[in-house]
């Protein structure tokens, strides 16, 4: 189907009424859903879906029009009808080369989803929802669910850019609530990338409903975490969410080049430790944020935004980019065919450092050791955050000591980025769904085990 959405004609009939730029993006998807919930299986179902979204920019004004209705006829009358939308002063009748880019396979599965039968799918589900009701009494609610995507893109338009991906993605989540009549605790665990069933080769799923089992448990005999300004380490099996919500957000280009971000008007000032060097990398293989080519056409990039504490960079789509008169870094991203595609972050990173992750908690007195994140939010304007703990433990003597519960990371982005002591030369990674201006995509974040000489934690002790 690829092949036969007319291109060339649809950027032809878009551009005709005078316009900067006109764009083909097609997409199809298939998506598997299954979830577990009271000890069985609640939901298996396949989703398909397929359509086109066309834009057109004339003098700095963006329209943008939808449909699943592939019919040659439809799809031209669309393309007439965004670019009367979009229209200029004058036309443009020149024609449009397209000149295909070739995949550089950094979204190649081994085992592909489309051989893998959905019986054998729910048979993961099953055997993860079983492991968690026998890690013991307490475990009151199990939830387990799997999905997995393939999505095929094609992107053309008028600067020649013709491009095809298959972006291939699983992913298992264990969501489980633990009880003892007096306290109620929840632990998640999950893993996922741009892979297919070969995702579990690594990740049993008996291990992932395992672990959110056990840290449900965990928090039902942890202390009350206690409040103040102290010493933190976040481990590296913590993954990147800090970095994600905390940074990755304000070095976005729609935002940190409107005035948005604490970031704006920065490039290559001193914002963080020289310590510190930050990447996003839609190249890593496997990574759920990573892909061949963005929603753009534009092929996937790894960008120094932070090196040894200096700004760099932001991230970009060409239109931004356009603006600034630089390339894109590849950061287009949309969440499907009707939605316009939009600056977003793939796999966003604190690159590995040289401290040694033992002798960063040995010479910590007191304070907390963050094993797991959990949510967060940020106001990229000022940067300030807070985020959840999911799992933290006191710092004792240079040691990691009791378990603690509800405990929350209180601070303000810049300000952590430039008094972070020690880099680690571990590095862990988690995954998500990031939201941004309705839209969802798949991303990953990853970060080494750090050390923040002082920041608030909120607790209830």
């Amino acid at each position: 189907m690829l092949t036969q959405i007319p291109t060339d004609k649809i950027i032809q009939t878009a551009m005709r009424y005078g316009a900067d730029f006109a764009e083909v993006f097609y997409e199809k998807k298939r998506t598997t859903s299954i979830s577990c919930d009271d000890r069985k299986i609640e939901r298996a179902a396949c989703l398909f879906d397929t359509g086109v979204g066309i834009r057109v920019i004339s003098e700095g004004r963006t329209a943008y029009g939808s449909t699943n209705d592939l019919e040659k006829k439809n799809l031209l009358d669309l393309a007439k009808s965004v670019g009367r939308a979009a229209r200029a002063k004058t036309a443009d009748t020149r024609s449009i080369i397209l000149t295909e880019k070739i995949s550089n396979g950094v979204t190649m599965v081994k085992k592909h989803p489309y051989g893998i039968v959905l019986a054998d799918k729910c048979e993961i589900v099953k055997s993860a929802n079983e492991v968690a009701w026998k890690c013991g009494k307490q475990v009151a609610q199990v939830n387990i669910i799997y999905r997995d995507s393939v999505r095929r893109i094609l992107v053309a338009s008028s600067e020649g850019v013709f491009a095809s991906d298959e972006q291939v993605g699983t992913v298992l989540v264990a969501q489980i609530v633990a009880a003892d009549g007096k306290t109620i605790q929840t632990g998640m665990e999950n893993c996922g990338g741009a892979l297919g069933f070969e995702l579990f080769d690594d990740n049993p799923p008996e291990e992932i409903a395992e672990k959110a089992a056990r840290r449900a448990i965990l928090m039902l005999a942890a202390r009350p975490a206690p409040a103040g300004r102290m010493p933190v380490i976040i481990s590296g099996e913590a993954g990147g969410t800090m970095i994600h919500e905390a940074v990755g957000h304000g070095l976005e280009a729609d935002l940190a080049l409107e005035g948005n971000s604490v970031y704006s008007n920065r490039i290559g000032q001193k914002v963080a430790s020289e310590l510190v060097t930050v990447l996003d990398d839609a190249t890593l293989y496997g990574k759920r944020g990573s892909f061949t080519f963005d929603d753009e056409g534009t092929p996937a990039h790894r960008t120094v935004l932070i090196e040894k504490g200096i700004l760099k960079a932001y991230m970009s789509d060409r239109l931004r980019a356009l603006k600034e008169g630089i390339s894109s870094t590849g950061n287009a991203r949309r969440q499907t065919y009707e939605h316009l595609p939009i600056v977003r972050m793939t796999n966003t990173i604190i690159a590995p450092g040289s401290d040694d992750t033992a002798k960063m908690l040995s010479s910590t007195q007191t304070g907390l050791f963050v094993r797991r994140m959990g949510g967060g939010q940020v106001n990229t304007i000022n940067g300030d955050f807070v985020f959840d703990v999911q799992e933290g433990y006191l710092i004792e003597g240079g040691k990691i000591a009791d378990a603690v519960r509800g405990a929350t990371l209180i601070g303000n982005g810049p300000k952590v980025l430039l008094s972070i002591a020690g880099v680690g030369n571990d590095l862990g990674f988690s995954i998500g769904t990031c939201g941004k201006e309705g839209q969802e995509t798949p991303v990953s974040c990853g970060q080494p085990t750090i050390k923040i000489p002082e920041i608030v934690v909120g607790g209830t002790k």
